[in-house]
């Protein structure tokens, strides 16, 4: 089989998930059908599973975690206006429209934001936005909190620190920020299906409509949490529960001076 590599990043892509090519950009062997890990690759995913992606949330063994978990970040995030990134359908954007005055949610993907336009919100204003979560320039207001549900896991360790620059830039100094993400739990989560040469992981995806999807899917340590935001805090709290943890910090910039 052989590839149209449109820009080298695309093999670079591929190769990190294990492929290997000859000179004509033979591929031995081909990994999945949708195996381009790119940033692209990711939203296509996640346009094409928007009508079916709040059905993770009614897995039965994970009820009762997700209680304390909207609970949780009602209570770091109640009262702030909010800049939301990779907000998906719409969930958290609904929980924060509740107890906040202001709501700015973003995402890259047009699919998903129409499936998030149709629910039901709270007492304060919702602005939805397309953005990439790794370029904002386009996103403005006056947010002191920030927040990102299920994102984290998707970012490339590479490219974390990165977003995260970008992401504070865009938040008042001393801005509330707040991440929630999955923990790897046996037998509720997807498999991994390999690792490459950064300690990034993958997950093999298959959709309802029987497309195949491979995506970058991290389980940080506490430990790697913490070490990650301290560029930007001296306050940050990891709580980690069987099937998800949290993570908030209060962001301070003049750390990076000090």
């Amino acid at each position: 089989m052989t590839r149209d590599w449109k820009t080298s990043s695309q093999r670079e892509d591929a190769e990190a998930l294990g492929e290997k090519h000859n000179d004509a950009g033979s591929a031995v062997p081909e990994v999945l059908r949708h195996s381009d890990v790119s940033d692209t690759n990711l939203s296509e995913y996640y346009s094409r599973r928007a009508v079916e992606y709040d059905e993770i949330y009614e897995k039965p063994e994970r009820e009762q975690d997700l209680v304390v978990l909207r609970d949780r970040v009602k209570n770091i995030l109640e009262g702030h206006g909010i800049l939301e990134v990779a907000c998906g359908t719409g969930y958290w954007t609904s929980l924060l429209s509740g107890v906040c005055p202001s709501v700015v949610a973003t995402d890259a993907s047009p699919e998903v934001l129409e499936v998030a336009r149709s629910k039901p919100y709270g007492r304060g204003p919702v602005r939805f936005l397309i953005a990439d979560a790794y370029d904002l320039e386009n996103v403005n207001g006056d947010f002191t909190a920030g927040f990102a549900g299920f994102w984290w896991s998707h970012v490339p360790k590479q490219r974390l620190p990165s977003f995260l620059t970008t992401f504070h830039r865009k938040l008042q100094p001393g801005a509330m920020v707040c991440f929630v993400d999955n923990q790897y739990v046996e037998g509720s989560s997807t498999p991994i299906s390999h690792t490459d040469e950064k300690g990034n992981s993958y997950q093999r995806r298959l959709l309802k409509d029987q497309s195949e999807y491979c995506v970058v899917k991290n389980f940080p340590t506490r430990k790697e949490l913490l070490t990650s935001v301290a560029p930007w805090t001296t306050a940050s709290k990891v709580m980690e529960q069987q099937y998800y943890w949290t993570l908030s910090y209060k962001l301070d910039l003049s750390v990076q001076h000090s």
